[in-house]
């Protein structure tokens, strides 16, 4: 009779840690999400009512604006061009064009990915984050918490990057210097299955790959 209150006690625990982990794993989602919100917010005039003596006088303050995507780079690839030989790309890393049948399960990856499969997963609407195998461990770190948990996004290091970090979509690209660049928030939340997808809503899991997160 104890072994079945203690194993009882034991699942106990486990449920109660198990929900805590999915209850952790959402607000980080959420916040995520609360971030690239903000990031795409337009700045309107706040009206803020002071009272000076008598009177009142209605001070407008500028709200800061959302980061500028001005430095975004557009590309005219077409889609579905499909080989399963290498791809020389013009892009470093790619934006489009032809690419391998098979896309890339979306996640993070510890080690440098098949472009021909990234392209893939692009054309279903994934974002794409590469950074240089040098770049310091807490700024990798900043990357991941973007990424994890995140539908069509992947995040893998790329050697001979122009800059430190670079965002790619299909057609579509924006290289930083920092991790912690606000731009990157607003990337995520303009591209991610945006406009520029070609076919939306199409896969980006049962493909090809491991993600580790």
């Amino acid at each position: 009779m104890a072994d079945t209150q203690d194993e009882r006690t034991a699942g106990a625990g486990s449920s109660r840690q198990e929900r805590a982990a999915r209850v952790a794993a959402m607000q980080r989602s959420e916040k995520k999400r609360a971030r690239r919100r903000r990031a795409l917010l337009i700045a309107i005039p706040t009206a803020v009512v002071l009272g000076v003596g008598t009177g009142v006088t209605a001070v407008l303050a500028n709200q800061p604006g959302p980061p500028s995507l001005a430095a975004v780079k557009t590309f005219t690839y077409e889609p579905s061009l499909h080989t399963s030989a290498p791809v020389a790309y013009t892009e470093n890393p790619p934006v489009g064009g032809q690419h391998d049948p098979t896309w890339l399960n979306c996640g993070i990856y510890d080690a440098p990915v098949r472009s021909e499969n990234a392209v893939h997963s692009m054309e279903h609407g994934a974002v794409w984050i590469t950074y240089r195998p040098d770049l310091p461990a807490e700024q990798v770190e900043a990357l991941r918490e973007e990424v994890e948990g995140e539908p069509y996004t992947l995040l893998s290091p790329y050697p001979g990057l122009p800059s430190p970090v670079v965002l790619s979509a299909w057609n579509t690209q924006l290289p930083v210097t920092d991790a912690e660049d606000p731009r990157v928030g607003a990337f995520l939340a303009k591209y991610v299955q945006g406009a520029q997808t070609p076919e939306p809503g199409a896969l980006c899991t049962n493909g090809t790959g491991t993600p580790t997160g």
